[in-house]
C-alpha cells in the first residue's frame, strides 16, 4: 500500500509545541486497545490499525477529512503507524502526520507517559522466547497433512499423531512423536467410490504396510532457533529422523514454534520427504521400467501442526 507523500514525519519535541501552543490536532494510538491502557502517550485516543474495523474506530474519532490527524505507534522498527496513514490516505484524509519513532521515541526523550504499565518493561512480541519445560502434545488438535501427486493428478489426506513430548532446554527444542499409520485418510476423493480404494492401497506393502508397521516416530534430535527467531517466520532449524515402514532415515526441515493463548507450544512445519529413503518405491521410475498409468511421484509433502502443553 503506497503511502509516498500521504503524510508527515514530526519529531516529538513537536508535538510538546503543539500542545503548549493548543493547536487543534487529533493524536491516535494504532496499537491494540490492551496495549493503549498499559502505555500511551497523554491526551491520545485509540483506534487499533491492526483490526478491520479500524477505519470505523477512526471515523467515531473523527470523520472531517481536512482535520489535522498525528498517528503514532511503537517504535521505529514497526510499520503500525505507516499503515495506519496509509488506510487514512486512502479513504481520503489529508493531514496526516506520524511520530517519528513513535512510544520509543517519546519515552527516550523522558516525556510523561500515561497508563497502568508505564514502568514496566515493554515486550514488542516478535520473537519466540521458550522457557526451560517439558510439553506433552495433544493428539486431538495436532495433524499430519500429507500430498501425493502422479502425472494426471494430486492426493491429500491427514494422519493422527497419537502421542509425544516436546522438551525445551536452553532455547532448543528435542522431542519425540508417535503417528498412528492406521489413521490414514483421503479428503479430496470424499464420496468418492475410489476412495477406499486409494486408502487401501496406502496402507498396503505397496506404499506404508500398516499391517506390519502399524505406528512410525520422528525423533526431533536437534531444534534450534536461527538468529533472529521471528513468531511469524520458520525460526527453528529442526534435525531428526523419521521411522517409517521399519526404516529410519534423518530428515531436517525448518519450522515455526509459537507459544499458544494458554501457554501451550505451536509447531508449525511444511516440507517435502523422498518416499523412496524409506523403501516405499512403488511407482518410483529411478526403480521400475514401464509403469504407465502406475506412475506416482517420489516426493510426498507434509504440513506438519503439533499444539502441545
Amino acid at each position: 500500500m503506497a503511502v509516498s507523500n500521504k503524510y508527515n514525519t514530526l519529531s516529538p519535541k513537536v508535538i510538546i509545541q503543539w500542545n503548549n501552543q493548543k493547536k487543534d490536532f487529533y493524536l491516535i494510538d494504532v496499537l491494540p486497545n490492551d496495549h493503549f491502557q498499559k502505555v500511551r502517550l497523554p491526551d491520545s485516543e485509540n483506534a487499533c490499525v491492526f483490526e478491520v474495523t479500524f477505519m470505523e474506530q477512526l471515523k467515531a474519532i473523527t470523520q472531517d477529512k481536512d482535520a489535522e490527524i498525528v498517528l503514532y505507534g511503537s517504535s521505529s522498527k514497526s510499520m503500525d503507524a505507516v499503515q495506519a496513514a496509509a488506510k487514512l490516505a486512502h479513504d481520503g484524509y489529508r493531514n496526516l502526520s506520524i511520530i517519528e519513532g513513535g512510544i520509543e521515541a517519546w519515552r527516550g526523550l523522558g516525556l510523561a507517559l500515561e497508563g497502568a504499565a508505564v514502568g514496566e518493561t515493554d515486550d514488542p512480541q516478535t520473537h519466540i522466547k521458550l522457557e526451560d519445560r517439558t510439553y506433552t502434545i495433544e493428539p486431538e488438535e495436532s495433524i499430519i497433512v500429507w500430498t501425493g501427486r502422479n502425472p494426471n493428478t494430486t492426493h491429500f489426506g491427514n494422519i493422527r499423531i497419537s502421542s509425544g513430548e516436546l522438551q525445551v532446554q536452553d532455547s532448543c527444542i528435542t522431542g519425540i512423536f508417535n503417528i498412528d499409520m492406521h489413521s490414514i485418510t483421503n479428503t479430496n476423493l470424499e464420496g468418492d467410490e475410489l476412495q477406499p480404494v486409494l486408502i487401501a492401497h496406502l496402507k498396503s506393502d505397496d506404499f506404508f504396510h500398516v499391517e506390519q508397521f502399524p505406528s512410525s516416530t520422528f525423533q526431533i534430535y536437534s531444534g534450534r532457533p536461527v538468529e533472529e527467531p521471528y513468531i511469524t517466520s520458520p525460526n527453528f532449524e529442526i534435525q531428526g529422523a523419521f521411522e517409517l515402514r521399519g526404516v529410519e532415515a534423518e530428515q531436517s526441515f525448518m519450522a515455526t514454534v509459537a507459544k499458544t493463548a494458554d501457554d501451550g507450544l505451536s509447531f508449525e512445519a511444511h516440507f517435502d520427504l523422498d518416499r523412496t529413503r524409506w523403501n516405499i518405491l512403488y511407482g518410483s521410475t529411478r526403480f521400475f521400467e514401464y509403469l504407465g498409468m502406475h506412475v506416482v511421484f517420489d516426493l510426498i509433502s507434509i504440513q506438519m501442526r503439533i499444539i502441545a502443553r
